[in-house]
């Protein structure tokens, strides 16, 4: 049988898991599949908040510097070149020593109670902030940043397919090549997979995503790559144009929902079944031809609860552990002309029994041993609003929860916020869509 790695890349908030890992974690495992699940994204910022990354980064600085004096005293250097030279001369004198105390104490903080000490957690921020600054020179003009969640490479840009290809091995500006290098390349060697998924969400992951399965392809060729997600599902027909990505950045492409289509590549890779009969597949066949096979949408109902086995829980930066859960795919609503949420999904909302949500959520409490948690869905449906709150408080659930939410009528009445309070309700996220009276009409 083969085995699974899946990975969930830079960048997204630290401070609680992404849903994608757990989801297909549960339905390979339920089919008997072996699958180890990596966050690289908080395994990233926790590693460059320590004292190993932070010496690299000092031997970067440190090179580039060497490198630009040797161009000045050959008379090769230019002024933009020298402008960076100062930079760095700044940084070199910076006290490293300092820096890693610092950041080691601000990630006590945001893991413990004093987080909730605003001047400690404010502190804490300005801590990793500082420290960013350092690891961004290291990789000038790249901007790194911890929060917000909005890094740049700069010279390279997500959405050109050239820049995509070239960026993973800039081995000046890419800071993901590094961390692939440092901690992706590690759990491979270490779990030794037949089959490695990376799980691209968001427009700002697109860059580290490819990153690291170009690279991925290039050192172990014989592995399987393939990546999904919503950004990749709104970019298929793009990466189905570019032949050049097959074979380079990665083998295949899962789009839409990929629990039982990555099930079922696993088979194919393992002769149980033809790659053309894998659903939601994009990959090139031995002609040579792209192939995009049919599509598939999940059963939500017969899915089972998410699978945190193998989150490293302990390294997020949150006091709490807040365990994200989905109880509607797609939105109910789905009439707001400048949103493009449906574009990840095939066009249908669906939602799971309220009875279901409640057992998952109670064996999501028990075995993450947690009792915060966030639904994720697009929006909360009102119906499911009113439904799950009595039973919370019936079986007795004792969780804290938020979600997010539209401003609806239906929801006026004030037995439903009591309820939804005494069920451990404490925020919504709620989205206006507008305050122009004839577009809400």
């Amino acid at each position: 049988m083969k085995k699974v790695l899946l990975l969930f890349p830079p960048e997204w908030v630290p401070t609680a898991p992404y849903l994608a890992l757990p989801s297909l974690t549960s339905v390979l495992r339920a089919n008997g599949i072996e699958v180890v699940q990596k966050d690289i994204n908080v395994e990233m910022y926790d590693h460059i908040f320590s004292r190993e990354f932070l010496v690299f980064v000092k031997g970067r600085i440190d090179g580039r510097l060497r490198d630009l004096r040797e161009k000045q005293r050959m008379g090769e250097i230019t002024k933009e070149e020298r402008d960076i030279k100062g930079m760095l001369k700044e940084y070199s004198f910076v006290d490293l020593e300092h820096h890693i105390k610092e950041v080691e104490r601000a990630k006590e903080i945001m893991r413990g109670p004093e987080f909730y000490d605003v001047s400690k957690a404010e502190w804490s921020l300005n801590a990793f902030r500082e420290v960013m600054s350092y690891v961004s020179a290291a990789y000038h003009p790249a901007d790194i940043q911890f929060y917000p969640v909005e890094s740049n490479l700069n010279i390279y840009r997500p959405w050109v397919s050239g820049d995509l290809l070239k960026a993973p091995h800039d081995n000046t500006v890419n800071v993901y090549a590094d961390i692939c290098r440092q901690l992706v390349f590690r759990a491979i060697e270490d779990e030794k997979p037949d089959l490695v998924g990376i799980s691209i969400g968001t427009p700002v992951q697109l860059m580290s995503g490819v990153t690291f399965s170009t690279l991925i392809k290039e050192k172990f060729p014989k592995i399987h790559v393939t990546v999904g997600g919503n950004i990749i599902t709104r970019l298929r027909d793009e990466f189905q144009k570019k032949e050049e990505f097959f074979g380079t950045a990665f083998d295949s492409i899962i789009f839409y929902e990929g629990e039982h289509p990555i099930v079922w590549l696993t088979e194919a890779l393992d002769g149980k079944r033809k790659m053309e009969d894998v659903p939601n597949l994009i990959y090139r066949e031995e002609t040579g031809n792209i192939r995009v096979n049919s599509t598939y949408q999940e059963k939500v109902n017969e899915l089972p609860p998410p699978d945190f086995d193998g989150i490293p829980w302990e390294k997020y930066f949150s006091p709490e552990r807040l365990v994200p859960y989905l109880g509607t795919r797609g939105c109910y609503w789905g009439e707001c002309t400048f949103c493009d949420h449906g574009a990840g999904y095939i066009d249908q909302f669906r939602a799971k029994h309220a009875d279901q949500i409640i057992s998952d959520l109670e064996h999501l409490k028990k075995t993450c041993n947690a009792k915060h948690f966030l639904f994720t869905d697009e929006s909360f449906p009102p119906a499911l609003f009113k439904k799950l709150p009595p039973l919370m408080v019936e079986r007795n659930l004792d969780i804290y929860w938020t979600t997010l939410i539209r401003f609806e009528s239906s929801l006026l009445e004030p037995e439903v916020w009591d309820l939804a309070a005494q069920s451990g309700c404490r925020s919504l996220y709620f989205g206006l869509e507008s305050a122009n009276q004839r577009i809400i009409k």
